[in-house]
């Protein structure tokens, strides 16, 4: 991982909301992710696990939409390398300011040419079903990025706008900045747009506030993304939000007794006191078959 934050990068990080990085993985990474995003998309999962969120498929998804899976880790190795990987969640963690980190769900996105926009939203409205609702995102760009190819774009200091809920359509929406655009008006603020334009490796972190989406891919090349939501290290399931029917997917793996996150499905990436999920070396590296 070539990743490391600067004091400066920090600072950036918590004025803007977001912080464009240039390079996160190494050009060798990036062969087996591309292949990691085929298997799954035609329904081939290599350790046998099914992701939790299979929201496309070839032969029945719909071709004009941004293809999307939550949770490849659990289903691929490669993926499961970049999302489980113990310094880049170092990183992550120090530019976040934590003492620790585990990951919530990953995004396998791929935006062939010719797909619709993803809407403008905030993680954080989606994902609330935990406390403390601190969140993160590590955005990976796996093909060079454009703003014709429908590159996601960051409202900057948005994280610093009013809360706001889900709105809007997620999937091709007509005006995907439309939820965004009321959001700044409500703020009496004029939006400036950051668009994250690195090459293939390089990508972007965002404040779980942060107002962010993409447009259409009017480009000839697909824009595919690898991304990470991580919270602290010491967050636990919010049953008033549970109460509520917040968080229906990944409220299955509560414990019947306590509101604690389970470590298979929410490992801990990394601790300042070295601590860290001892299950994820056996799965990353399990042993050769004889």
């Amino acid at each position: 991982m070539l990743f490391k934050p600067t004091d400066d990068n920090q600072q950036s990080y918590h004025e803007q909301g977001y912080l464009v990085v240039d390079k996160i993985l190494p050009p060798d990474q990036l062969p087996p992710l591309h292949q990691a995003f085929d298997d799954i998309y035609h329904g081939i999962f290599e350790t046998g696990v099914t992701p939790d969120e299979v929201n496309w498929q070839h032969g029945t998804g719909d071709p004009s939409l941004t293809r999307q899976i939550c949770n490849g880790w659990k289903a691929n190795r490669s993926i499961a390398c970049v999302v489980l990987n113990e310094d880049l969640a170092r990183s992550i963690a120090q530019l976040a300011g934590w003492s620790g980190i585990r990951i919530m769900i990953d995004n396998l996105l791929s935006k062939p040419p010719g797909a619709r926009a993803l809407g403008y939203h905030q993680d954080s409205s989606y994902l609330s079903w935990f406390t403390p609702s601190d969140l993160i995102s590590c955005w990976i760009a796996l093909d060079d990025t454009t703003q014709v190819g429908g590159t996601l774009e960051f409202a900057t200091h948005s994280h610093q706008w009013q809360k706001g809920v889900p709105v809007g359509e997620f999937h091709g929406p007509d005006d995907y900045q439309k939820p965004m655009q009321l959001a700044a008006k409500h703020e009496g603020v004029q939006p400036h747009i950051k668009y994250v334009q690195v090459k293939a490796g390089g990508g972007s972190l965002h404040h779980g506030w942060t107002w962010h989406g993409s447009g259409a891919n009017e480009s000839a090349i697909p824009r595919r993304a690898l991304v990470l939501h991580l919270m602290r290290s010491d967050a636990a399931y919010d049953p008033d939000q549970l109460a509520q029917g917040i968080g229906p997917i990944y409220s299955r793996y509560k414990h019947l007794a306590d509101n604690q996150l389970d470590e298979n499905h929410f490992p801990i990436l990394w601790h300042e006191n070295g601590t860290r999920t001892q299950a994820i070396d056996d799965y990353l590296n399990p042993p050769k078959a004889t």
